[in-house]
């Protein structure tokens, strides 16, 4: 049975859980799981979700508590007054901030890309923003190398302790689910390359499309929300090029639907430019799915040395890495598979999970 321990309690800043088909919704899902089941540490410390998302209350309600999110708090005249003994900033955008500057503060950031895409007013904002929140940190984790070291060449790092924590990788969770005879929507005819992620211009998604006219019997299968500017120029370039039949954008899938296309793919492709950490990486090599990658920001970090890698985005030279790739694949299949998979694994949210409690312990002690 839960126990509330009110001079114990950590606050963690998740309304984003409220969209599970965002990454941020995904990282406050997945770490949150992971902590309810420290039983140990949730003996001595109530761990408090702002979460409204009725299926994560359901899921997490025996050992976790929650706060009703209310976007009011947005506001720094409405802002929580409840002084917790630890306030955790789980991603760097948040604007819902405890209304005492005395609270013990973690942050963590996953990536700095809004340097690179936003402008004028807005960049501002998000320049003062984030300066702010790291100026009342306690401590700060970043989820990757690149994103500590994109940080610090940006922002001026106070004298406090900092972590690198790497994101766990959902699909050693939950693939086990997975159901043989699961019904899919669009199940593909050919050998298909499979990518995944927001359909917004920095994944890039639509150098897949150019690639893919120097490719010959293989689909291409794009996963992820459709309502963007960046989704209507993909359908454009399918048109201009007549490639109906040969890519198919599906919108937002299923947990059920990702774990299929992951596993039936020929390879998966992810030209990012940029990422903070890109946990579609780690989904892919659970299956050992050969995998191809931009060499942007953090993605040689987490795809690591198996991975095959475009430095450039020039059609023909990428169709030329991805036939040469898939055919060093094939030449050493079980090595390929079987490195991919153990590299999947070292990324759990167990082990995030018991990171992060350390340094709750840290931040309490001190």
């Amino acid at each position: 049975m839960k126990k509330a321990h009110p001079n114990k309690q950590i606050f963690l800043e998740t309304h984003n859980v409220k969209n599970l088909h965002s990454g941020f919704g995904q990282f406050n899902f997945n770490l949150a799981r992971a902590l309810s089941k420290e039983t140990e540490f949730l003996n001595e410390h109530e761990v408090i979700l702002n979460c409204n998302n009725k299926s994560v209350k359901e899921e997490l309600q025996s050992t976790i508590s929650f706060n009703k999110y209310r976007p009011i708090t947005r506001y720094p005249l409405f802002r929580m007054r409840k002084k917790f003994s630890l306030w955790h900033s789980v991603n760097q955008n948040t604007k819902i901030e405890p209304a005492s500057k005395n609270v013990p503060y973690l942050l963590t950031i996953h990536d700095v890309n809004f340097l690179e895409e936003e402008s004028g007013k807005q960049l501002d904002f998000r320049i003062n923003q984030l300066k702010n929140k790291i100026n009342r940190s306690s401590a700060i984790v970043y989820v990757s190398e690149f994103a500590k070291q994109n940080t610090h060449a940006n922002f001026n790092i106070p004298d406090i302790p900092e972590y690198v924590i790497y994101n766990g990788n959902n699909f050693n969770v939950n693939a086990s689910n997975y159901m043989e005879n699961y019904q899919i929507k669009y199940v593909p005819n050919k050998p298909y390359i499979f990518s995944i992620g927001q359909v917004v211009e920095k994944k890039n998604f639509h150098t897949l499309i150019e690639m893919l006219r120097l490719l010959a019997d293989i689909v291409l299968v794009i996963a992820g929300e459709l309502k963007t500017a960046y989704a209507e120029l993909l359908k454009e370039k399918i048109q201009q090029y007549k490639l109906e039949n040969r890519v198919f954008l599906l919108g937002n899938i299923t947990e059920s639907d990702k774990i299929f296309y992951y596993k039936n793919c020929l390879a998966f492709a992810f030209p990012s430019l940029r990422e903070g950490f890109g946990l579609p990486v780690l989904e892919a090599m659970t299956f050992g799915k050969p995998v191809f990658l931009s060499n942007k920001t953090s993605l040689p970090e987490i795809g690591g040395t198996h991975s095959f890698y475009w430095d450039n985005f020039d059609a023909k030279d990428m169709a030329t890495v991805f036939e040469t790739g898939m055919n060093t694949f094939q030449g050493n299949k079980a090595m390929f598979e079987s490195a991919y998979i153990n590299r999947s694994q070292q990324f759990t949210w167990e082990k995030a999970a018991k990171d992060y409690i350390n340094i709750y312990k840290n931040i309490l002690e001190n």
